[in-house]
C-alpha cells in the first residue's frame, strides 16, 4: 500500500494530504469516480492514532458507503449500548449500533480501501507547502527526509488532522490552538472482560470541563482516557494526567481496571479541533476537510464519523467539478455549502458542552431519563443523530424534561 517514492508522479488530478479517515474516504470516492488520486501521509501505515476508538452509528453508515464496514466489523468489538454515568452515579444505558476498533487497525482498513479503489498511497511523505501561481494552488512541495519533490495537481485537499502545521503552511489556519485535548492508553485486564461491555462515558466535577471514558476492545483490552472539551493554555500533558488520575480515583470501575491491569501502551495525548471552527474551508485550488476543518463534535469528542462524512463531501464536490470542468469558484461554493449544512448540528453540540462545564446537568438529564421513556428515546436519538443534545439544554428542553 505504501508505494516507493520513485513511483511518485509529477502530477495528478487530486493530491490529498493525510490518509486518516477523512483523507482516505475522499480518496476512495474520488478514485471510484475516475479521478487520478495521490494520497500521502507523514507516517507509514499502519500507525497509531490517539482516539477513543468508538464507532457510533454515523461512522457505521459512512463505513458502509465506503464498502469497508464488513471488514471493520470482523476486527472490531461490537457493543450494544453506551453507558452514561453522572457525578452522583446515575446511570442510563442507551442502545445503539456501536463498536470499538483501535485507530491503528481502523485507519489501515480505510486506507487500503482507498488503494483498492485506485488511489496511490505514498508514505512517509511530509507536506511542506503549496505551490501557487497567480493566487491559485496548483500543487505541493513534499519531503521524505531531506529529499524534496513537487507534485502538480488540479486540486489539493488538506485532511491533515488536528495538528496546525499543514494549515499554517497553506495559509488556512484561522486559529492555531486546538479546541480541546484528550489522553488515552490501552490496558489489558482479563478480570474486567465482560464486566465493562459498554461505551462508558463519565461526567464528574473532578474531570470538568471534560469527561472520562472506558471503551472495551477485543481480548480483554480497554481504551481508557479523558477528554477536555476546552483547551487550557499551558495545561499540557501534566494537566491531562492529573485529570486521568482523578478519573481513575473517583470512578470505581476505572480504578479497578487500572489497579489490576497491564498497560499495553503508554498514555498519549493529542489535540482536538471541534465545531467546524479554526480553519478556512477553501481557497482557489484547495479544500480543507476532516479534523483539519474541525469535524469533531465538541460535546462528545466523536470525530471518526464526521471526518469520514466531510471527506466524502469534499470528494463529491470535486468530482462534479472535474467531470463537468466547473470553474474553481463553483466547486468551492458547492463544498462550502455542504459544510454549512452541517454547522447547525455542530453548533448545538457546542451548546451541549454545558454538561462538560457543569456536570450537575448530567445528574438532572439522566435522572429524568430513568423516569421517562421519551427522554430515554431522545438520548438514543442523540447517539443516532436523529435528535440533538443541545436541544435538551434550551429553555424549551428544560421544560420538556419535567413535563414529558
Amino acid at each position: 500500500m505504501n508505494l516507493p517514492l520513485d513511483q511518485l508522479p509529477d502530477r495528478c488530478d487530486v493530491l490529498i494530504v493525510g490518509a486518516g479517515p477523512a483523507g482516505s474516504a475522499a480518496a476512495t470516492v474520488l478514485a471510484r469516480g475516475g479521478a487520478g488520486v495521490v494520497l500521502i501521509d507523514q507516517h507509514a501505515f499502519p500507525r497509531d492514532k490517539v482516539c477513543g476508538d468508538g464507532l457510533i452509528p454515523d461512522a457505521h453508515r459512512a463505513l458502509r458507503r465506503l464498502g469497508v464496514l464488513e471488514e471493520v466489523m470482523t476486527q472490531a468489538q461490537p457493543v450494544t449500548h453506551a453507558g452514561l454515568i453522572s457525578p452522583r452515579g446515575i446511570r442510563v444505558d442507551v442502545p445503539g449500533t456501536l463498536a470499538v476498533l483501535p485507530r491503528r487497525e481502523l485507519d489501515d482498513i480505510i486506507c487500503r480501501g482507498a488503494a483498492r479503489a485506485g488511489a496511490r498511497m505514498f508514505a512517509p511523505l511530509r507536506f511542506v507547502a503549496p505551490i501557487e501561481e497567480g493566487g491559485m494552488v496548483i500543487g505541493a512541495r513534499v519531503a521524505q527526509g531531506s529529499a524534496l519533490r513537487e507534485i502538480r495537481c488540479r486540486w489539493l485537499v488538506l485532511a491533515s488532522g488536528a495538528g496546525p502545521q499543514a494549515l499554517i503552511a497553506a495559509g488556512m489556519a484561522s486559529r492555531q490552538t486546538p479546541s480541546g485535548v484528550a489522553l488515552r492508553g490501552y490496558l489489558k485486564n482479563e478480570a474486567m472482560r465482560g464486566r465493562i461491555d459498554k461505551l462508558e462515558v463519565v461526567w464528574h466535577r473532578a474531570v470538568s470541563p471534560g469527561y472520562g471514558w472506558i471503551f472495551p476492545c477485543r481480548d480483554g483490552v480497554f481504551n481508557v482516557g479523558v477528554g477536555l472539551s476546552e483547551f487550557r493554555r499551558g495545561g499540557g500533558d501534566g494537566n491531562l494526567r492529573a485529570l486521568f488520575d482523578a478519573f481513575t480515583r473517583i470512578y470505581a470501575p476505572a480504578r479497578e481496571l487500572v489497579a489490576g491491569g497491564e498497560w499495553l501502551a503508554p498514555l498519549k495525548g493529542a489535540p482536538l479541533r471541534c465545531s467546524l471552527q479554526g480553519a478556512r474551508f477553501s481557497r482557489p485550488g484547495l479544500l480543507v476537510t476532516g479534523e483539519a476543518a474541525g469535524s469533531t463534535y465538541a460535546f462528545t469528542g466523536e470525530g471518526i464519523g464526521k471526518a469520514l462524512e466531510t471527506g466524502m463531501l469534499a470528494a463529491e464536490s470535486l468530482l462534479a467539478g472535474l467531470s463537468r470542468s466547473e470553474a474553481d469558484e463553483t466547486v468551492r461554493r458547492d463544498y462550502e455549502a455542504r459544510i454549512a449544512a452541517l454547522q447547525p448540528r455542530f453548533a448545538l453540540y457546542e451548546r451541549a458542552n454545558w454538561v462538560n462545564r457543569h456536570p450537575w446537568l448530567a445528574d438532572l438529564v439522566l435522572w429524568r431519563a430513568q423516569r421517562s421513556e421519551r427522554i430515554g428515546r431522545r438520548l438514543a436519538g442523540v447517539l443516532d443523530e436523529t435528535s440533538n443534545p443541545g436541544q435538551l439544554l434550551t429553555a424549551k428542553g428544560f421544560y420538556r424534561l419535567f413535563t414529558e
